[in-house]
């Protein structure tokens, strides 16, 4: 499995978005990556400078959003579709798409409960529970 490191994963989202940015060839993680990034236009000032930007540090007090964890997030929803797993996850992406008549806002509804689920885990000193990810998005 791929773990990156902090820094790995900071230069894989500045990487993909420089790239397209120079309409370079990407790899279609790397172009998922960028499109991303695009669908999110307050982070493209921070993206367009790495350099200033690649250490920055983000509180997690709730008053800021983390854009990398944010990003980075979207590519697990994203990763999980695909694969379907957890098992219902592609059902409960095609029932938030519909109610909030956007994939993008469907995806930030998972993310709300994915964060909990991880939330959850850290709390508990307790591996990620599927099932309460999945129960969280039923109530979504």
């Amino acid at each position: 499995m791929f773990n990156p490191t902090r820094d790995e994963a900071r230069n894989f989202l500045f990487e993909s978005w420089r790239k397209r940015r120079a309409g370079e060839l990407l790899t279609p993680l790397e172009d998922l990556t960028a499109q991303l990034i695009d669908k999110h236009p307050e982070y493209h000032a921070l993206f367009d400078d790495p350099e200033g930007n690649h250490d920055k540090d983000f509180a997690p007090d709730g008053n800021v959003v983390n854009p990398f964890l944010h990003l980075m997030m979207h590519l697990t929803i994203e990763e999980q579709i695909s694969i379907g797993q957890p098992q219902g996850i592609r059902e409960q992406f095609m029932r938030l798409t519909q109610k909030y008549e956007s994939e993008h806002e469907a995806q930030h509804a998972i993310m709300d409960c994915l964060g909990e689920m991880i939330w959850q885990a850290q709390r508990n000193k307790t591996t990620p529970d599927a099932m309460v990810y999945m129960s969280c998005l039923e109530k979504q």
